[in-house]
């Protein structure tokens, strides 16, 4: 995997970890503004909103993620088609020298 998209998955996880005082304070903001717009806070609707940016976290994990696969299977193949290449090329210098 490629140091850079190895950092873009990692910064993905890494928002989307919140501690128990992230989760107070993001808890404090929805009730706040669930107040502001005369709505009456609701777990259901705080669970809601801790969903949606874990959702969205991993939305941004699975895109880097999938770069680095796909990145890594192209080396891998180019790498096999390389060591094909040279294995096919010692065994013609073998059995140009043999004959």
């Amino acid at each position: 995997m490629d140091r850079q998209d190895y950092n873009k998955a990692e910064n993905a996880v890494n928002e989307v970890k919140w501690t128990v005082n992230d989760y107070a304070e993001r808890a404090k903001d929805y009730i706040r503004e669930q107040k502001e717009n005369n709505a009456e806070p609701t777990a259901e609707g705080w669970f809601e909103r801790a969903k949606a940016n874990v959702s969205d976290a991993w939305e941004d994990t699975k895109d880097a993620v999938s770069d680095a696969w796909e990145k890594t299977k192209d080396l891998a193949d180019n790498a096999w088609e390389n060591t094909k290449d040279a294995a096919e090329d010692a065994k013609a210098e073998v059995k140009k020298a043999t004959n």
